[in-house]
Parts: C-alpha cells; sequence; structure tokens
C-alpha cells in the first residue's frame, strides 16, 4: 500500500487507547462498512480510501495488544481484510461475513451506552 498520512492524529495521539476494545473494533467496522458501501456501488477509490482508514486504526489497535491473544486476532483481522480488498481472497471473506463479524461489536457499544 501507498504511504498514506494518517486520517486519525487525534486517536493516533493517545485517544484510541481509552476507548474500550468493542468501540476500537466498532469504529474499525464503520470503516470497513464504508468500503464495503462504496465498493457496491463501483467507487474503487473511496471504498480504498475507507479501508485504509480502518486499517490504520486497526493498526492502532494492534499497537496497544495487552496480550498476546489479542494480537494475534488483530493481527489475522488485518491480514484478511488486506487479503479481501487488497488480494485474491485466498480466505474466502465475503462481504456478509465482514458485516457479521464488525455488527456485534456495533451492537456490544450500543448495548452498554
Amino acid at each position: 500500500m501507498d504511504e498514506i498520512a494518517p486520517q486519525h492524529k487525534e486517536l493516533a495521539a493517545g485517544r484510541w487507547q481509552e476507548l474500550s476494545f468493542s468501540a476500537q473494533m466498532a469504529n474499525i467496522g464503520s470503516e470497513v462498512s464504508r468500503a464495503l458501501n462504496w465498493q457496491g456501488k463501483n467507487n474503487a477509490e473511496l471504498s480504498r480510501k475507507a479501508v485504509v482508514r480502518g486499517i490504520e486504526l486497526l493498526d492502532l489497535s494492534l499497537a496497544g495488544a495487552r496480550s498476546l491473544s489479542r494480537l494475534r486476532e488483530l493481527a489475522r483481522l488485518r491480514e484478511a481484510l488486506v487479503d479481501y480488498f487488497f488480494g485474491a481472497n485466498e480466505f474466502a471473506s465475503t462481504e456478509a461475513l465482514w458485516r457479521n463479524y464488525f455488527d456485534h461489536f456495533a451492537y456490544a457499544v450500543r448495548k452498554d451506552r
């Protein structure tokens, strides 16, 4: 991927780590959902930008992972997202799979409000 200036500077400055894991994942999921929506509208450029923002947030979560199991989960998630959007989709991911995966985090965050 191209080297891109960070889009979430305030979050990268430390605010991201103050969010719960579910909130982090829900925010990542929002960007992935935007990417999927743009992909469905055949707008590759906006889809790419949204997924890059999602991966940026995912990288912030990876940097703050406090356990090996969390680190593994996030690293595998990153690998699968990159494979789906930029690779050959060797994991056979689908739009429905991504929406289902991230929806659980969004529901958890809403429930806790």
